[in-house]
């Protein structure tokens, strides 16, 4: 594997997720597979569990990492071709990255979305440079469109405590202060859609997720109506694709309050399960009941990013 952007990368799901339950019985049965290797983790934007994660499960390899924060340190980079560079941004990512690769044999990049440019983002464009110009397998740790180390994580969670054998997983929107990027339910779409699940996904109309990343799954407008019956609830914001406007990228249409997932929503699902990525806004995307009840999974869930990190990097380090 060269490189980890959507859920085809990773190959056959079941084997995939097979590997991930033999990983977290004995995290350090591969730890010499990385020896004298070197994992360079990029940050281009704030981060807790992927840095956390990530990391762990390179030095579980046995590998060595670098951690740069772009944006505490580093020079301010430009990434747009043909600028005149007489402003703030003293390098071009074209001369920055293949001095990166250099450094290292495995690149991780964490380059969230600008949300004003739909084509740029969805174009990937930052995570393709790398690609192109670096010379090393690369994988996202989330990008403009994608969260897949956070996606794997969340089906490996749900493998975990499904309790028959295709369960009802509805993926619903919930309102936040600011906009936010669709990685994450881009990413949790695509990779449930390749999956033995029962999606759904609701949300407000004008929040409708790229096509293709809905795939098969079924949109449901009604909330409520969506929730019936669920096994698992996976609660997220996200700011308008701009699928249906464009002129409406990256915007905050709606801050219902009625969207915040409480008690009431959990009750018509079928024991449902409370999945959400974190950080979770309190009183918005969820309430404190609902978030520390039994039933949720969000603890276990982000502890499943280390386990999917390294599936992921040691798949990589057996093709170098």
């Amino acid at each position: 594997m060269k490189k980890f952007l959507h859920v085809q990368d990773i190959g056959p799901l079941s084997s995939a997720l097979q590997e991930a339950a033999e990983i977290k019985k004995d995290r350090f049965a591969h730890d010499t597979l990385g020896k004298n290797k070197t994992l360079l983790m990029i940050f281009f934007n704030n981060s807790l569990r992927t840095r956390l994660s990530t990391q762990k499960a390179a030095m579980n390899l046995g590998m060595n990492v670098i951690v740069l924060d772009v944006n505490a340190g580093a020079w301010k980079l430009e990434t747009e071709r043909g600028v005149i560079m007489d402003g703030d941004k003293s390098e071009h990512l074209l001369e920055a990255i293949p001095v990166m690769g250099s450094y290292c044999d495995i690149i991780g990049i964490r380059s969230f979305a600008g949300l004003t440019d739909r084509s740029y983002d969805y174009e990937e464009t930052v995570f393709n440079q790398f690609v192109q110009y670096s010379g090393r397998p690369v994988f996202a740790m989330e990008t403009a469109t994608v969260h897949p180390l956070q996606a794997f994580a969340d089906l490996i969670t749900i493998e975990e405590h499904k309790t028959k054998a295709r369960p009802k997983v509805v993926l619903t929107w919930a309102p936040h202060p600011k906009a936010l990027p669709q990685a994450v339910p881009n990413s949790f779409a695509e990779w449930m859609n390749a999956a033995d699940v029962d999606l759904v996904i609701t949300h407000p109309e004008g929040y409708e997720l790229d096509p293709q990343f809905v795939g098969d799954a079924r949109v449901e407008y009604n909330q409520m109506k969506a929730l019936e019956g669920a096994d698992f609830v996976y609660a997220k914001n996200w700011s308008c694709p701009g699928v249906t406007n464009p002129s409406d990228y990256g915007k905050v249409l709606s801050k219902e309050m009625s969207w915040t997932i409480d008690a009431a929503h959990m009750a018509v699902t079928d024991n449902g399960k409370f999945m959400h990525c974190l950080p979770v806004r309190r009183g918005m995307i969820v309430t404190d009941d609902v978030i520390e009840a039994p039933t949720s999974l969000v603890i276990p869930e982000a502890a499943n990013r280390e386990i999917s990190a390294q599936v992921v990097i040691k798949r990589i380090l057996e093709t170098l």
